[in-house]
């Protein structure tokens, strides 16, 4: 059984969470308050109801929805110490395998969202100085750092985490100050905490769907905050909440008093954020921004590589290189992943070019992400035989918060947001195809009793006639049970090429959640001839098949199970060991009756898997000595 991972509850598993989760979210005073009074009519920026309404709002989302939701709610819903939406879909997927649509919608929009989450905090950090430094040039300064941001990211994680915590925590620590400054030159701010202003702002105010889609910025980070729970742990995240929600709306509050008391200043191109600085303070206070900015971004990173790794294992994403910098499974780093991302988030830096035109496009995706949470939320009551009486009145209370705030981000459409979503269709089409075509291939992928291969194998060993095609003939099966083979496999030995080798290997890998397990069992079909190999290998230790089968070999060897020195007299008696030849064996779409649909799915399926990682490369096999083989699916039936 696979055991669970578990995160250190204690100061460095609070401070690794305050590093890495909270990035996103405790970034969002930098622009949420300038994003709202940019969405009040003209004249009424400095309305003090008003200002007042927008931090009720503000205080309320993120008591609702982040704390809720998702501090109390959601993170209960782990999967072996994992968390995100694909993890929760995976702990009900055997009993509702239809909701992998939801959970597929969820997971592109994630992604999308974590492309312009480090260009507009970057941006709007960097565009702090532009009142200390007017002809700064924004744009190439937030592009240098943003390549920065992710080409650290092979270092890992936890050693990201440690010096991010220690600075995150001084970030909140002087955003809680600050406010609180702020706060005692108009107290009267503390009526944001009655709820009637919020729904008094968005009944009176013009075009209050407009507002509350600004509003909606402050829990972006809340979905980035379920996906990273297995980085951090349960514990860690709950209690740095505290702490971190405290800051955060001190830090509102602290913003809104100085709107209400300096309405001569506030304008359109005025961040109220850096505003209640002292003006001493400036420089600190924007290197700081600037600084949480870089570690915002890791929240939205770390969790689209949990992502990427989640929908692999789910057969919902093409198998990718996933590298594991420390020695737990739930810190990794995704080459491919990090480069993509990277690439996209300059180009939303480039083409916005300023963090009001991206405020203009955020947000959209992330409620898509929310509301299908929610959707599997609610299955996953259903799933834990949770009455009915709790689980539609909170699901509907959800539905109905998250809704609001999706018809008040649709306004973000033309302007900008449809960026975001073409982004999550093409994540979205990508992981319907793959894992649509991905079943329809399974269909034709038969299991037979691997004992008539066996015998068949050992009159072909003797049959001199047919060229020797190896030594050690190796294939890798999925099959899990020894007794069982793929008939892609047998076809391949016997009907396409028989292939007479002097060993015949058949290895199936397991990868387990230990980071340095290495233990394997040996089934001997016939003896010094036939061999079936179950290897468990640490996720640490990669997926060497190669390396493994010689490593094991020797071990075989030493007792005298195996004769691994070549067969040729010549070569015999130099000692000299015989050839490897390892065997892949792929299926291929051809003359295979389908419907249309059906057909063109498996068609972009094969497309896909040939433009990603081939199997070859994920098995870190040798390719001088690998055989490329293809069968067509109707020869298997």
């Amino acid at each position: 059984m696979k055991q669970q991972h578990k995160v250190p509850f204690g100061i460095m598993g609070i401070f690794m969470a305050i590093g890495i989760v909270y990035g996103d979210i405790g970034t969002s005073p930098l622009y949420v308050m300038k994003a709202i009074i940019n969405g009040l009519p003209s004249g009424l920026k400095a309305n003090p109801d008003y200002i007042i309404g927008a931090i009720s709002c503000i205080i309320w989302t993120l008591t609702l929805q982040t704390t809720i939701k998702y501090v109390i709610v959601t993170l209960r819903a782990d999967n072996k110490g994992e968390g995100g939406i694909l993890s929760l879909f995976a702990l009900m997927r055997k009993k509702y395998r239809w909701a992998y649509i939801i959970a597929i919608i969820g997971a592109a929009t994630l992604l999308a969202d974590g492309i312009i989450t480090p260009a507009i905090t970057v941006v709007s950090a960097v565009e702090g100085l532009n009142g200390l430094l007017p002809s700064l040039p924004v744009v190439p300064i937030a592009l240098i750092i943003i390549a920065a941001i992710f080409l650290v990211q092979p270092l890992g994680t936890a050693r990201l985490g440690k010096p991010f915590g220690r600075i995150m925590f001084l970030w909140f620590s002087m955003i809680g100050v600050l406010g609180l400054l702020a706060f005692f030159h108009y107290p009267m701010i503390i009526k944001a905490f009655n709820p009637i202003y919020a729904v008094k702002v968005l009944i009176e105010v013009p075009d209050a769907f407009i507002i509350l889609g600004a509003v909606f910025l402050c829990t972006t980070g809340a979905e980035a905050l379920y996906s990273d729970l297995g980085h951090c742990g349960l514990h860690n995240i709950r209690v740095s909440w505290v702490y971190v929600k405290s800051t955060l709306i001190l830090n509102y509050l602290g913003q809104g008093a100085w709107i209400i008391t300096h309405p001569n200043l506030v304008t359109t191109d005025v961040n109220p954020f850096f505003e209640i600085m002292p003006g001493w303070f400036s420089f600190i206070g924007v290197g700081m921004a600037t600084l949480a900015a870089i570690i915002a971004s890791q929240a939205l990173i770390s969790g689209s590589f949990t992502i990427i790794s989640e929908a692999i294992s789910l057969d919902l994403w093409p198998n990718i290189k996933i590298k594991y910098p420390t020695n737990i499974k739930g810190q990794m780093f995704i080459p491919q992943v990090n480069y993509a991302l990277m690439a996209l988030c300059v180009l939303m830096v480039v083409c916005f070019g300023s963090s009001s035109n991206m405020e203009a496009a955020y947000g959209l995706s992330i409620t898509i992400t929310m509301l299908m949470t929610t959707l599997l939320l609610f299955i996953y009551f259903q799933y834990k035989n949770i009455t009915l009486w709790i689980s539609i009145p909170l699901t509907a209370f959800f539905i109905t918060i998250e809704s609001s705030f999706f018809i008040a981000n649709l306004f973000k459409f033309t302007h900008g947001g449809w960026a975001t979503i073409l982004i999550a269709g093409c994540i979205f089409g990508i992981m319907f195809v793959w894992y649509n075509g991905r079943r329809i291939k399974n269909r034709y992928s038969k299991y037979e009793p691997i004992a008539p291969t066996i015998d068949c194998l050992k009159n072909i060993c003797e049959d001199k006639s047919i060229p020797k095609f190896a030594t050690h003939l190796v294939y890798v099966t999925r099959a899990k049970y020894p007794t069982d083979m793929e008939s892609k496999i047998s076809y391949s030995l016997i009907n396409k090429q028989p292939k007479r080798a002097d060993t015949y290997w058949f290895v199936y890998l397991h990868r387990s959640d230990e980071p340095y397990d290495f233990k394997y069992d040996v089934k001997v079909f016939v003896p010094g001839k036939m061999f079936r190999i179950d290897i468990h290998s640490g996720f640490k230790q990669g997926a060497h098949i190669d390396k493994f089968v010689h490593r094991i070999c020797k071990e075989l060897e030493e007792k005298g199970e195996v004769d691994l020195l070549s067969r040729y007299p010549s070569l015999r008696e130099r000692k000299i060991e015989g050839d490897f030849r390892f065997v892949v064996v792929e299926r291929i779409a051809r003359n295979v009756d389908l419907p249309p649909m059906k057909k063109t799915l498996l068609l972009l399926y094969y497309l896909i898997k040939k433009c990603s990682t081939s199997d070859t490369q994920i098995l870190d096999l040798d390719p001088s000595v690998v055989t490329l083989e293809y069968v067509p699916l109707k020869s298997v039936q």
